[in-house]
């Protein structure tokens, strides 16, 4: 008789949802508040900076499935991971598909670029000045797509997959691999 498996595996780790969801609530905040609370909208832009720093370390030091190494993968399989999934027969991915990966790297550097720019507009070389008040205020709505996008991406992997990711990443769990899957 066959040893019995277990139906689920951790894929993601405490410290990556933690993040995940941290930076969820940082972003909205930011969002927001942006031009109300400046004080509050501020800080929460601090807040994320410091996740895209900690995600980033992460992402070069932390468990396999979380490191960059472990799924960025080339822009050729991501697109071709989506013309799968427009056909119905993308693989499934145990972490991150090669989609989702580069939604990653996009919000990433947004983020990243979203925060510089606005701690440049509190400093006394760069206070009130008009295209980084721009900037800033167009990547906040870019990012702000690049989210939608996202969820819409988690939305319809889920359904075609028949697995709900957003409760993988609050639990960590998923199911366990079949044969096909991609580990």
């Amino acid at each position: 008789m066959a040893a019995e498996t277990s139906s689920t595996v951790r894929v993601w780790d405490l410290w990556t949802r933690l993040f995940h969801w941290s930076l969820a609530v940082c972003f909205a905040t930011a969002w927001l508040t942006s031009g109300t609370w400046q004080s509050v909208h501020e800080w929460s832009g601090y807040a994320v900076a410091a996740l895209v720093a900690w995600r980033v370390l992460w992402g070069l030091v932390g468990p396999r499935q979380v490191r960059f190494s472990g799924f960025v993968r080339s822009p050729a399989t991501a697109l071709k991971h989506l013309a799968s999934m427009r056909h119905g027969r993308e693989p499934r991915y145990l972490g991150h598909n090669p989609a989702g990966a580069w939604m990653i790297v996009a919000l990433l550097a947004g983020l990243g670029l979203q925060t510089f720019s606005g701690w440049l507009s509190t400093t006394d070389a760069f206070w009130g000045v008009g295209w980084l008040q721009e900037a800033h205020g167009f990547l906040g709505n870019l990012l702000l797509a690049l989210v939608g996008l996202h969820v819409a991406g988690v939305v319809a992997s889920s359904w075609l997959q028949r697995e709900n990711l957003a409760r993988a990443m609050i639990t960590g769990h998923k199911r366990a691999p079949g044969p096909d899957d991609i580990v």
